[in-house]
């Protein structure tokens, strides 16, 4: 069994946000981490891998360079290998985009089954995984708080508000995973320094055969300062697409502790 997990790399909390001396927000140069609901979604592959002997794991992402350190994390909670997708066309790539780089790598690598965190922690747009399985033409089951795996299906369990529901798909599929299904066993020694020989593949849109022009085009996010009103209240700008902007206005609010 092929298992293909999408991981992503976000920023770190907040409290390691800093700005540039134009109030820019300098969000690439904050540290980051694998998204934490990622972690469960390789951790669910890890465990699926424990009852099987057939089970290869490849953690996939796309990004700048800083994303391969997601890789290195997912590599040392159990993937067997890993594909980062690199290139500078990817700048800006929206979620339609970035679904279509990733679905594309999901197809050449093949894949029984493709797991990935339910929501990116830096977006929580939640639609990626929806948006690959389509491209890919496979079911999708969503939002799991339990995950088994049957030869020949996948069942899951959700809590839709009114107890668990059951859901099945016949393989393959895509599935989403949420932070419900278990914490991530904690990584031995052992598999930290096995992770540092396990391969990361890179490749870029020219690898895939995607054109430039199908992965990118979201605008870059400005925060700027206005002149402060006659009663001396601080006033915030946000440039940006309305759903990107509303994320940015509950960071800056959370940022001074008024959420």
């Amino acid at each position: 069994m092929k298992i293909v997990v999408l991981v992503k790399h976000v920023p770190c909390t907040l409290r390691g946000m800093t700005f540039g001396a134009d109030h820019t927000l300098e969000r690439a140069a904050r540290p980051g981490r694998l998204n934490e609901a990622d972690e469960y979604a390789v951790d669910q592959a890890r465990r699926i891998a424990r009852r099987r002997r057939d089970v290869q794991i490849t953690a996939v992402t796309m990004g700048p360079a800083a994303s391969a350190a997601a890789l290195r994390k997912a590599l040392i909670l159990g993937a067997d290998d890993a594909v980062h997708v690199l290139d500078d066309r990817l700048h800006g790539s929206d979620a339609l985009a970035t679904a279509r780089v990733l679905a594309t790598a999901v197809d050449r690598l093949g894949f029984d089954l493709v797991l990935s965190g339910s929501a990116s922690s830096d977006a929580g747009m939640s639609a990626v995984p929806a948006m690959v399985a389509e491209l890919l033409g496979v079911p999708v089951l969503c939002f799991a708080d339990i995950l088994r795996v049957r030869e020949q299906k996948v069942e899951i369990a959700r809590d839709d508000g009114a107890g668990l529901q059951t859901y099945v798909a016949a393989l393959p599929a895509v599935v989403s995973i949420t932070e419900r299904c278990g914490e991530p066993l904690l990584p031995t020694l052992t598999a930290t320094l096995d992770a540092h020989h396990k391969l990361v593949h890179t490749w870029s849109l020219d690898d895939l055969g995607i054109a430039g022009n199908d992965a990118g085009g979201a605008t870059t996010t400005i925060v700027r300062p206005v002149p402060a009103d006659p009663a001396g209240r601080t006033q915030v700008l946000l440039a940006d697409d309305p759903a990107v902007a509303a994320i940015r206005l509950a960071d800056f609010l959370a940022l001074h502790q008024f959420l």
